[in-house]
């Protein structure tokens, strides 16, 4: 079974928040592309809708919206781009990259709130009980 790690991006406050999803809710990542939307039921947030935004697999090669599948390939980067921050002006490098497709060899997915719920985000996830909890 696939488990993943889903950093969720909130782009109206600026913040992040990593989320696990494994067997059935991880599932539901399974096959998608980048760009392919997902329901947030599968990490605790109901009601929201998520937007895959990339990821990396487990030896932290990212994938790349260039390449077609889940499977690793060498591609010849020419500027900036996903996996590759040249050091000077017209430099290339083949870097390998996996495909734009989550599979089970991802083990990290990063994703970005489209359509938000009626509920905060924080409250979904417990967060706003914990940071009082902690002030006691």
């Amino acid at each position: 079974m696939a488990t993943f790690t889903v950093v969720v991006g909130d782009p109206e406050s600026g913040t992040s928040y990593q989320l696990e999803a494994e067997d059935q809710d991880a599932n539901r990542f399974l096959g998608r592309s980048i760009g392919e939307e997902v329901e947030g039921d599968s990490v605790g947030l109901d009601g929201y809708t998520l937007e895959i935004t990339g990821g990396s697999d487990e030896a932290g090669r990212p994938l790349n919206d260039s390449v077609a599948g889940a499977t690793l390939r060498e591609v010849l980067m020419t500027g900036r781009q996903t996996g590759y921050k040249p050091s000077r002006d017209g430099e290339r490098r083949r870097i390998t990259v996996r495909g734009r497709e989550v599979s089970d060899a991802v083990a990290q997915v990063n994703a970005a709130i489209v359509d938000r719920g009626e509920t905060d985000v924080e409250e979904l996830l417990g967060l706003e009980d914990g940071e009082d909890a902690d002030d006691e």
